[in-house]
């Protein structure tokens, strides 16, 4: 049977929904509370693009922000539209890194997710290595998708075990146990002595143009599916291409653009100080 693979990634995709993709995180950046230093240094685990990874460095101008992810073509992007000294006398630079086993090299006061660790298997048992590279007071904040069991992803995960696709798909995509539930959250970041905050949201997305719920989940949910059958055009076609109707039908168009429930999850945990 396959195993999960490791997606390739699309920025210009990704980036196709930036701004609904974005509000989350201005969400979870503000409940983030300040860091006790006057220069922090600030982790963006999963940084994508680095489209958000900004909105660090406009909060924090004279800090040292460095976005981390373990895609090529994500840090590419990054590098090039973002790198550089901020107006507060700080830096934003990127680094590659691998958060299954990630531990912070130094100090940090902020270390941040963004609808990242839900592809990081076990990556509650990381919290403890992260917290305890905090500075006292500071804080480990995430939100992560908590909409595994909607149809986006039940009606993927439902073809990929089809008849059709199971040899080829079937263990590829991950499923209701990629995040925690709020409470379980909840409890671990408060086992490792800190103070939380946990809350769950659902957004409700109007989404543009044609299919746009297909647009969105190319450019995350979809990637293991599209990385698995990037070797057989036609497969990838005729797979993508029944996943379409089934959300034409899941998600129908309105008379202003398709709505898009999509429920989150977030934390904020802040080291004793």
């Amino acid at each position: 049977m396959p195993s999960p693979v490791t997606p390739r990634w699309d920025p210009a995709q990704y980036l196709r929904h930036a701004g609904h993709r974005a509000r989350p995180f201005t969400d979870l950046l503000a409940r983030v509370p300040d860091p006790p230093g006057g220069r922090p240094r600030v982790a963006d685990l999963g940084c994508g693009p680095g489209n958000v990874t900004v909105l660090l460095a406009d909060r924090w101008p004279a800090a040292h922000v460095t976005g981390y992810d373990n895609s090529p073509e994500m840090l590419d992007g990054a590098h090039v539209d973002h790198e550089g000294p901020t107006r507060g006398g700080g830096r934003l630079d990127f680094a590659h890194a691998d958060l299954r086993t990630w531990t912070p090299p130094e100090p940090y006061d902020v270390i941040v997710s963004n609808a990242t660790l839900q592809w990081v298997p076990g990556h509650a048992g990381r919290f403890a290595d992260w917290i305890a590279a905090l500075r006292p007071g500071g804080t480990l904040a995430f939100q992560v998708p908590g909409n595994f069991s909607a149809p986006s992803h039940r009606l993927m995960r439902d073809l990929a075990h089809s008849a059709r696709w199971r040899g080829r798909l079937a263990g590829v995509l991950r499923h209701d146990d990629a995040v925690l539930t709020p409470a379980a959250y909840l409890e671990r970041l408060t086992g490792l002595g800190c103070t939380a905050d946990v809350w769950e949201t659902t957004y409700l997305h109007l989404l543009k143009g044609e299919d746009p719920v297909l647009d969105w989940v190319k450019g995350t949910g979809l990637r293991p599916v599209l990385t698995a059958l990037a070797d057989d055009p036609g497969a990838r076609e005729a797979f993508v291409a029944e996943y379409r109707d089934a959300l034409r039908e899941a998600y129908p168009a309105g008379p202003h653009g398709t709505p898009f429930p999509f429920r989150r999850v977030f934390a904020v945990a802040t080291k004793e100080a």
